[in-house]
Protein backbone atom coordinates (compact mmCIF):
# COMPACT_ATOMS: atom_id res chain seq x y z
CA UNK A 1 0.00 0.00 0.00
CA UNK A 2 1.19 3.83 -1.42
CA UNK A 3 1.13 5.65 2.45
CA UNK A 4 3.72 8.44 1.59
CA UNK A 5 2.53 11.23 0.15
CA UNK A 6 5.34 12.84 -0.52
CA UNK A 7 7.00 9.99 -2.54
CA UNK A 8 7.79 11.07 -6.62
CA UNK A 9 5.11 8.57 -7.45
CA UNK A 10 1.97 10.21 -5.58
CA UNK A 11 4.08 13.90 -6.56
CA UNK A 12 3.84 12.80 -10.58
CA UNK A 13 0.32 12.01 -10.51
CA UNK A 14 -0.62 14.77 -8.40
CA UNK A 15 1.45 17.32 -11.08
CA UNK A 16 -1.26 16.21 -13.69
CA UNK A 17 -3.81 18.34 -12.12
CA UNK A 18 -1.35 21.15 -13.78
CA UNK A 19 -1.67 21.80 -17.59
CA UNK A 20 2.65 21.43 -18.26
CA UNK A 21 2.78 18.11 -16.82
CA UNK A 22 -0.55 16.88 -18.63
CA UNK A 23 1.17 17.88 -22.11
CA UNK A 24 4.94 16.29 -21.32
CA UNK A 25 3.20 13.19 -20.29
CA UNK A 26 0.34 13.31 -22.76
CA UNK A 27 -1.50 11.82 -19.31
CA UNK A 28 -4.25 12.83 -17.11
CA UNK A 29 -6.37 12.39 -14.06
CA UNK A 30 -9.57 11.08 -13.38
CA UNK A 31 -11.24 11.14 -10.36
CA UNK A 32 -14.15 9.28 -8.58
CA UNK A 33 -15.92 5.99 -8.79
CA UNK A 34 -18.56 7.37 -11.39
CA UNK A 35 -15.83 8.57 -13.86
CA UNK A 36 -13.32 5.56 -13.33
CA UNK A 37 -16.13 2.83 -13.56
CA UNK A 38 -17.40 5.17 -17.19
CA UNK A 39 -13.59 4.59 -17.85
CA UNK A 40 -13.15 0.99 -17.35
CA UNK A 41 -16.07 -0.32 -18.73
CA UNK A 42 -16.05 1.65 -21.99
CA UNK A 43 -12.34 2.88 -22.98
CA UNK A 44 -10.32 0.74 -20.33
CA UNK A 45 -6.85 0.43 -22.65
CA UNK A 46 -6.39 4.53 -21.82
CA UNK A 47 -6.36 3.30 -17.83
CA UNK A 48 -2.72 3.35 -17.16
CA UNK A 49 -2.61 3.54 -13.38
CA UNK A 50 -5.72 3.27 -10.96
CA UNK A 51 -5.56 3.71 -7.26
CA UNK A 52 -7.90 3.23 -4.35
CA UNK A 53 -8.44 2.96 -0.26
CA UNK A 54 -9.45 -0.29 0.30
CA UNK A 55 -12.61 0.70 2.05
CA UNK A 56 -14.05 2.54 -1.38
CA UNK A 57 -13.04 -0.83 -3.12
CA UNK A 58 -14.85 -2.96 -0.97
CA UNK A 59 -17.76 -0.42 -1.05
CA UNK A 60 -17.77 -0.55 -4.95
CA UNK A 61 -17.50 -4.36 -5.24
CA UNK A 62 -18.65 -3.85 -9.55
CA UNK A 63 -15.44 -1.22 -9.75
CA UNK A 64 -13.29 -3.94 -8.55
CA UNK A 65 -14.80 -6.55 -10.94
CA UNK A 66 -14.73 -4.44 -13.99
CA UNK A 67 -10.93 -3.94 -13.35
CA UNK A 68 -10.12 -7.70 -13.05
CA UNK A 69 -12.47 -8.17 -16.12
CA UNK A 70 -10.51 -5.58 -17.96
CA UNK A 71 -6.81 -6.84 -16.63
CA UNK A 72 -6.36 -3.35 -14.56
CA UNK A 73 -4.41 -3.55 -11.34
CA UNK A 74 -5.70 -1.65 -8.67
CA UNK A 75 -2.82 -0.47 -5.96
CA UNK A 76 -4.20 0.32 -2.74
CA UNK A 77 -3.59 3.99 -1.07
CA UNK A 78 -4.57 5.68 2.42
CA UNK A 79 -6.86 8.20 2.64
CA UNK A 80 -4.01 10.64 2.69
CA UNK A 81 -2.74 9.59 -0.07
CA UNK A 82 -5.22 9.21 -2.23
CA UNK A 83 -5.94 13.65 -1.05
CA UNK A 84 -2.60 14.47 -2.13
CA UNK A 85 -2.93 12.84 -5.59
CA UNK A 86 -6.41 14.32 -6.30
CA UNK A 87 -7.29 17.86 -7.67
CA UNK A 88 -10.62 17.87 -5.19
CA UNK A 89 -10.92 18.16 -1.50
CA UNK A 90 -13.07 14.32 -1.62
CA UNK A 91 -12.11 12.25 -4.63
CA UNK A 92 -14.63 9.46 -3.33
CA UNK A 93 -11.96 7.20 -3.02
CA UNK A 94 -10.67 6.32 -6.40
CA UNK A 95 -8.35 8.12 -8.78
CA UNK A 96 -6.58 7.08 -11.62
CA UNK A 97 -3.77 8.14 -14.71
CA UNK A 98 -4.89 7.65 -18.13
CA UNK A 99 -3.90 8.54 -21.52
CA UNK A 100 -5.31 11.17 -23.32
CA UNK A 101 -6.98 10.18 -26.53
CA UNK A 102 -8.51 13.35 -28.86
CA UNK A 103 -9.68 12.35 -31.86
CA UNK A 104 -9.08 14.29 -35.40
CA UNK A 105 -11.32 16.80 -36.51
CA UNK A 106 -11.10 15.61 -40.29
CA UNK A 107 -12.04 11.64 -38.56
CA UNK A 108 -15.31 13.41 -37.24
CA UNK A 109 -16.77 14.90 -40.05
CA UNK A 110 -16.34 11.36 -42.35
CA UNK A 111 -18.06 9.47 -40.36
CA UNK A 112 -20.75 11.70 -41.29
CA UNK A 113 -22.08 12.72 -38.48
CA UNK A 114 -25.75 14.44 -37.65
CA UNK A 115 -24.78 16.62 -34.96
CA UNK A 116 -21.78 18.23 -33.54
CA UNK A 117 -20.94 20.48 -31.07
CA UNK A 118 -18.09 23.25 -31.45
CA UNK A 119 -16.87 25.37 -28.49
CA UNK A 120 -15.36 28.07 -29.53
CA UNK A 121 -12.99 29.81 -26.96
CA UNK A 122 -15.37 28.13 -23.93
CA UNK A 123 -13.34 29.48 -21.27
CA UNK A 124 -15.10 28.12 -18.04
CA UNK A 125 -13.67 23.79 -17.26
CA UNK A 126 -17.98 23.60 -15.98
CA UNK A 127 -19.55 24.57 -18.80
CA UNK A 128 -17.20 22.79 -21.26
CA UNK A 129 -17.68 19.54 -19.39
CA UNK A 130 -21.01 19.87 -19.09
CA UNK A 131 -21.44 20.56 -22.60
CA UNK A 132 -19.54 17.46 -23.53
CA UNK A 133 -22.17 15.77 -21.41
CA UNK A 134 -25.32 17.23 -22.59
CA UNK A 135 -23.71 16.16 -26.24
CA UNK A 136 -23.64 12.72 -25.30
CA UNK A 137 -26.95 12.80 -23.55
CA UNK A 138 -28.73 14.48 -26.97
CA UNK A 139 -26.49 11.61 -28.73
CA UNK A 140 -24.63 13.71 -30.13
CA UNK A 141 -21.94 12.33 -32.74
CA UNK A 142 -18.61 14.33 -32.07
CA UNK A 143 -17.73 17.55 -29.71
CA UNK A 144 -14.75 19.65 -30.90
CA UNK A 145 -12.79 22.59 -29.41
CA UNK A 146 -11.18 24.90 -31.33
CA UNK A 147 -10.13 28.75 -30.42
CA UNK A 148 -8.46 29.07 -26.86
CA UNK A 149 -10.81 26.98 -25.34
CA UNK A 150 -9.99 25.69 -22.06
CA UNK A 151 -8.05 22.38 -22.28
CA UNK A 152 -10.10 19.13 -22.39
CA UNK A 153 -8.08 17.38 -19.91
CA UNK A 154 -8.49 19.88 -17.17
CA UNK A 155 -9.83 17.94 -14.07
CA UNK A 156 -12.44 20.07 -13.95
CA UNK A 157 -13.85 19.18 -17.58
CA UNK A 158 -13.22 15.20 -16.96
CA UNK A 159 -15.15 15.75 -13.89
CA UNK A 160 -17.84 18.20 -15.12
CA UNK A 161 -18.61 15.34 -18.16
CA UNK A 162 -19.34 12.65 -15.76
CA UNK A 163 -17.62 10.10 -17.72
CA UNK A 164 -19.42 11.40 -20.66
CA UNK A 165 -15.61 12.18 -22.17
CA UNK A 166 -14.87 7.75 -22.42
CA UNK A 167 -18.60 7.94 -24.61
CA UNK A 168 -18.16 10.81 -27.16
CA UNK A 169 -15.41 11.12 -29.93
CA UNK A 170 -13.74 15.35 -28.85
CA UNK A 171 -11.28 16.81 -31.14
CA UNK A 172 -9.31 19.41 -29.56
CA UNK A 173 -7.11 22.97 -31.19
CA UNK A 174 -8.66 23.02 -33.98
CA UNK A 175 -9.66 26.30 -35.96
CA UNK A 176 -13.18 27.25 -35.98
CA UNK A 177 -12.73 28.30 -39.68
CA UNK A 178 -11.55 25.14 -40.64
CA UNK A 179 -14.44 23.07 -38.48
CA UNK A 180 -16.89 24.88 -40.14
CA UNK A 181 -15.53 24.22 -43.75
CA UNK A 182 -15.14 20.46 -42.62
CA UNK A 183 -18.98 20.67 -41.53
CA UNK A 184 -20.31 22.01 -44.51
CA UNK A 185 -18.31 19.78 -47.06
CA UNK A 186 -19.74 16.98 -44.82
CA UNK A 187 -23.28 18.26 -45.64
CA UNK A 188 -24.10 19.56 -42.07
CA UNK A 189 -25.54 23.39 -41.87
CA UNK A 190 -23.39 25.17 -38.96
CA UNK A 191 -25.72 27.59 -36.56
CA UNK A 192 -23.98 29.60 -33.52
CA UNK A 193 -25.80 30.16 -30.49
CA UNK A 194 -25.54 33.91 -30.00
CA UNK A 195 -27.48 36.69 -28.29
CA UNK A 196 -27.16 38.68 -31.58
CA UNK A 197 -29.44 35.86 -33.11
CA UNK A 198 -32.94 35.23 -33.79
CA UNK A 199 -35.20 33.04 -31.81
CA UNK A 200 -34.27 29.76 -31.50
CA UNK A 201 -38.07 29.04 -31.60
CA UNK A 202 -38.76 30.26 -36.15
CA UNK A 203 -35.73 27.84 -37.04
CA UNK A 204 -37.59 25.06 -34.94
CA UNK A 205 -40.90 26.29 -37.00
CA UNK A 206 -39.61 26.25 -40.22
CA UNK A 207 -37.83 22.61 -39.53
CA UNK A 208 -34.81 23.84 -39.90
CA UNK A 209 -32.93 22.05 -36.92
CA UNK A 210 -34.12 18.51 -38.47
CA UNK A 211 -31.02 18.81 -40.75
CA UNK A 212 -27.47 17.40 -39.78
CA UNK A 213 -26.23 20.34 -37.74
CA UNK A 214 -23.08 21.29 -35.96
CA UNK A 215 -23.70 23.82 -33.56
CA UNK A 216 -20.88 26.79 -32.47
CA UNK A 217 -20.82 27.91 -28.74
CA UNK A 218 -18.78 30.87 -27.68
CA UNK A 219 -17.14 32.65 -24.90
CA UNK A 220 -19.76 32.77 -21.70
CA UNK A 221 -18.84 36.38 -21.14
CA UNK A 222 -18.32 37.87 -24.74
CA UNK A 223 -19.82 34.95 -27.29
CA UNK A 224 -18.81 34.97 -30.81
CA UNK A 225 -16.66 37.62 -32.71
CA UNK A 226 -18.63 39.03 -35.69
CA UNK A 227 -16.35 37.66 -38.03
CA UNK A 228 -16.65 34.17 -36.67
CA UNK A 229 -20.56 34.52 -36.77
CA UNK A 230 -20.20 35.46 -40.38
CA UNK A 231 -18.75 31.73 -41.11
CA UNK A 232 -22.03 30.26 -39.88
CA UNK A 233 -25.57 29.64 -41.75
CA UNK A 234 -27.72 31.14 -39.12
CA UNK A 235 -27.51 32.49 -35.34
CA UNK A 236 -30.26 31.79 -33.14
CA UNK A 237 -30.69 32.47 -29.19
CA UNK A 238 -32.52 30.86 -26.59
CA UNK A 239 -35.10 33.31 -25.59
CA UNK A 240 -35.54 34.26 -22.13
CA UNK A 241 -39.70 34.57 -21.23
CA UNK A 242 -38.97 35.19 -17.57
CA UNK A 243 -37.33 37.85 -15.43
CA UNK A 244 -33.75 36.07 -15.27
CA UNK A 245 -30.57 38.27 -16.72
CA UNK A 246 -28.83 35.79 -19.07
CA UNK A 247 -28.93 32.04 -19.21
CA UNK A 248 -25.89 30.18 -18.61
CA UNK A 249 -23.81 28.98 -21.44
CA UNK A 250 -24.25 25.02 -20.69
CA UNK A 251 -27.76 25.24 -20.24
CA UNK A 252 -28.45 27.31 -23.46
CA UNK A 253 -26.14 24.46 -25.25
CA UNK A 254 -28.32 21.70 -23.61
CA UNK A 255 -31.88 23.20 -25.17
CA UNK A 256 -29.97 23.79 -28.59
CA UNK A 257 -28.44 20.96 -28.81
CA UNK A 258 -31.72 19.06 -27.53
CA UNK A 259 -33.99 20.81 -30.10
CA UNK A 260 -31.68 19.25 -32.70
CA UNK A 261 -32.23 15.64 -31.35
CA UNK A 262 -35.89 15.93 -31.10
CA UNK A 263 -35.83 17.42 -34.89
CA UNK A 264 -33.87 15.22 -36.06
CA UNK A 265 -35.99 12.10 -34.26
CA UNK A 266 -39.60 13.36 -35.86
CA UNK A 267 -38.88 13.12 -39.06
Amino acid sequence: MLDNPRSPRVRAVAKLAKRPARAETGLFLLEGPQAVSEALTYRPELVVELYATPTALERYQDIAQTAVEAGVDVEFVTEHVLGTMADTVTPQGFVAVCRQFPTSVRDIFADEPRLVAILEEVRDPGNAGTIIRAADSAGADAVVLTGRTVDLYNPKVVRSTTGSLFHVPVAVGADLADVVGRAHTAGLQVLAADIKGEDLLAARQEGQLARPTAWVFGNEAHGLADDLLGLVDRVVTVPIYGRAESMNLATAASVCLYESAFAQRSE
